[in-house]
């Protein structure tokens, strides 16, 4: 039986790849989508709201923007690595002073089922890229991701990582 050390270690491969770039792209035209519907459709739809929706809408809101902003500043440093602007260990360094935020383990509450769908697509899409984003980081790092269960075929989940890691695409 092959160890985990035994794998091919593909995330450095991807993020100096085409892979990186479709994330890149990914990550910055989600901001641009979630600043133009949070400065446009998104106000006018929040004033609208009743108290308690408007609250969680405000709170999400501000959550999202943070975790948008968190994902931004590890794009452009991974982007710099991938054009030779800086090497991998200036990154690193710089990473090390982006903390992710950690992504709410439960969301709901009066007022959750108001808050308007495009809402909370952008709410859902962000989760997805943020956990993409966080991943890479930690694998990047070093850092141990959680066991594989026992018996598991290893193509199988292996193929569940890359599906994960690239949204399905």
């Amino acid at each position: 039986m092959k160890s985990p050390s035994d794998a091919v270690a593909l995330t450095p491969r991807l993020l100096t790849s085409g892979g990186f770039d479709l994330l890149y792209r990914e990550g910055m035209g989600l901001i641009e989508e979630v600043a133009a519907y949070l400065d446009g459709e998104g106000r006018g739809e929040s004033k609208a709201l009743s108290r308690d929706a408007a609250f969680i809408y405000a709170t999400e809101s501000m959550r999202l923007t943070t975790r948008l902003m968190q994902l931004a500043s590890w794009l452009l440093l991974q982007r710099a690595v991938n054009e030779g602007e800086i090497s991998p260990e200036q990154a690193r360094s710089e990473k090390s002073k982006v903390k992710f935020s950690a992504l709410p383990s439960d969301r709901g509450g009066p007022g959750w089922d108001d808050i308007p769908e495009t809402m909370k697509a952008y709410i859902a899409k962000g989760d997805r890229l943020f956990e993409r984003v966080v991943k890479f980081d930690r694998i990047e790092r070093g850092e141990e991701l959680p066991a594989e269960p026992e018996g598991e075929n290893a193509l199988s989940a292996q193929m569940d990582r890359l599906k994960a890691a690239f949204g399905g695409l």
